[in-house]
């Protein structure tokens, strides 16, 4: 083992056993106070509880980082303050000290990356150290697949409606979601609907002591490709919600009554989940079917949908439900009335085709003119501009090139087009 290896081990030692001794010390600390690398360690039986007091053993460092020679470190003796017993326990043997030697060694850009570290050095009056800025390093242990997959893990082993319930969604923690709002171009009016969500989530005690529920339930509608799902998907991550996301035409069922059960399911499971955003797409699938289907059991599952709607809540349940549909005019004033907000998302005009563009091919080299082409696109939708620019990219690669120029933009068009094209003519 080189000296820099070392060196790199004893530091990771020495903070995983410091870390513990102030979790240990201070029952107030939770997960999120804890840094990514250490969660699993800390936590070793349920996904973001972490087990108290916590002893860092032998077995436990050799599985969680079976790269660590925990041991041979001490045995080195650069850092007297650690020592292991007969049982193959961590621990420091003077406290104080080892937090200063940790501190010197590591230096203060490490200890930002540890809010329980951080914690107990700007409590004894450590300058440049800020708890605060130290718990926003770090990702919250919310937005985790961990924390998604523990949760349902969890559900699913103690019952079968749930497991039917989770085969019918598609999950996404938040940190799976590799696009945020600032990534898309949003309407002033879509912003506000973020904004008021979380306000909402950010005063839920007082909104519930003054029984303020008629929030959270929000119901997108425009054509296809305008952004509805991206908007979805992306509201996750600005108010650290997983997103279950279901089709309504996956909940059909061939057999009697089923169709209604797995509503139910998937409510349920929202629930048991929460926090969280229940996204339903496809929601005139169901819904349309209250007026045009004779069907006795879609009428009733569509009766069931509805009931479930009304019995689901922001402030009460924490779940945020979140409708899309292409059709908007196929819903019923029922189906309308169990939203509290109704959000637009239309094709986006020539300014905003222009500023989709712009942000799309902000990191993409490139020589063209915007501003034309925006005006060449009318009646693209952003996700239509989006595959224009991919086509283009394939088209300059498959070219020798790295770098997109008008012909590659062009190709792209006349791709997107086609589509459009055959797509009218299916419809």
């Amino acid at each position: 083992m080189d000296a820099t290896a070392t060196d790199s081990g004893l530091l990771q030692l020495t903070e995983i056993v410091l870390t513990a001794e102030v979790v240990n010390g201070n029952s107030a600390l939770g997960v999120n106070d804890l840094p990514v690398s250490l969660r699993p360690l800390f936590c070793p039986d349920a996904p973001g509880i972490i087990a108290r007091p916590v002893a860092i053993k032998e077995g436990q460092l050799k599985t969680y980082f079976p790269n660590l020679a925990a041991r041979s470190l001490i045995a080195n003796g650069k850092n007297s303050y650690l020592v292991v017993n007969d049982l193959g326990q961590f621990a420091a043997t003077t406290f104080a000290p080892a937090m200063k030697w940790y501190l010197r060694q590591a230096g203060t850009e490490a200890v930002m990356k540890n809010p329980a570290l951080a914690l107990s050095y700007e409590t004894s009056g450590e300058s440049g150290i800020s708890y605060k800025i130290a718990r926003e390093n770090i990702p919250l242990f919310e937005d985790t697949v961990a924390s998604l997959t523990g949760k349902i893990g969890a559900l699913t082993a103690k019952s079968e409606s749930f497991r039917e319930a989770a085969d019918l969604v598609v999950a996404y923690a938040p940190e799976e979601i590799e696009f945020s709002l600032e990534d898309l171009v949003c309407t002033p009016d879509q912003m506000a609907i973020v904004r008021k969500v979380q306000i909402s989530l950010e005063n839920q005690e007082f909104l519930r002591r003054h029984r303020i529920y008629e929030l959270g339930r929000i119901l997108l509608v425009g054509p296809p490709g305008t952004g509805k799902t991206s908007f979805a998907l992306a509201l996750s991550r600005s108010v650290h919600m997983p997103v279950l996301e279901v089709r309504l035409s996956m909940l059909t069922s061939q057999y009697l009554g089923e169709t209604s059960k797995n509503i139910d399911r998937i409510f349920d499971l929202a629930k048991k989940i929460a926090p969280c955003i229940l996204f339903i797409d496809e929601f005139d699938y169901i819904a349309k079917t209250r007026i045009s289907d004779d069907n006795g059991t879609m009428k009733r599952a569509v009766n069931t949908l509805l009931k479930s709607i009304d019995h689901i809540n922001l402030i009460k349940d924490q779940v945020l439900l979140i409708g899309a549909t292409n059709h908007a005019g196929m819903l019923d004033d029922a189906a309308w009335r169990r939203f509290d907000e109704v959000v637009t998302f239309t094709l986006p005009d020539v300014s905003m085709r222009e500023a989709i563009l712009r942000h799309v091919a902000t990191d993409i080299p490139c020589t063209m003119d915007f501003a034309t082409i925006a005006e060449q696109t009318e009646g693209f939708s952003g996700a239509d501009l989006r595959m224009m620019l991919t086509e283009a990219i394939v088209s300059a690669l498959l070219a020798g090139r790295k770098e997109i120029n008008e012909s590659d933009v062009n190709a792209g068009m006349e791709l997107v087009n086609r589509r459009n094209i055959a797509r009218a003519g299916c419809t």
